[in-house]
């Protein structure tokens, strides 16, 4: 049935398995308020987890997952880490998922 549609490809199971864990990463409010503040420029966890209304142990935890995630990276100045997320990607995929909730509110 879909070998008549010109150019339809399936994502391979890899592809579709990590778009599904980056979504499941993403689907936490504070971690979607964390990074919406880190898209706006570099913040500290202290500054982080007054911004998100979270304890800063828990905005830590957040961050150390989306670390790995490779979302946000940590740029340490004396005893201080400074996080940014400066994804084109997560930014465009953040502002369509607020705009939907906007529409549907």
């Amino acid at each position: 049935m879909h070998e008549g549609i010109p150019d339809f490809a399936m994502p391979s199971e890899q592809e579709v398995r990590r778009a599904a864990d980056s979504l499941r990463l993403l689907a936490d409010p504070t971690r979607i308020k964390i990074l919406w503040a880190l898209l706006q420029g570099e913040t500290s966890v202290a500054c982080l987890a007054e911004l998100v209304g979270a304890a800063p142990t828990a905005v830590s935890q957040h961050l150390a997952k989306l670390r790995l995630a490779g979302l946000v990276e940590g740029r340490r100045e004396g005893t201080y880490i400074y996080y940014t997320a400066e994804s084109a990607h997560v930014r465009a995929l953040l502002t369509e998922a607020l705009g939907q909730a906007a529409v549907t509110a």
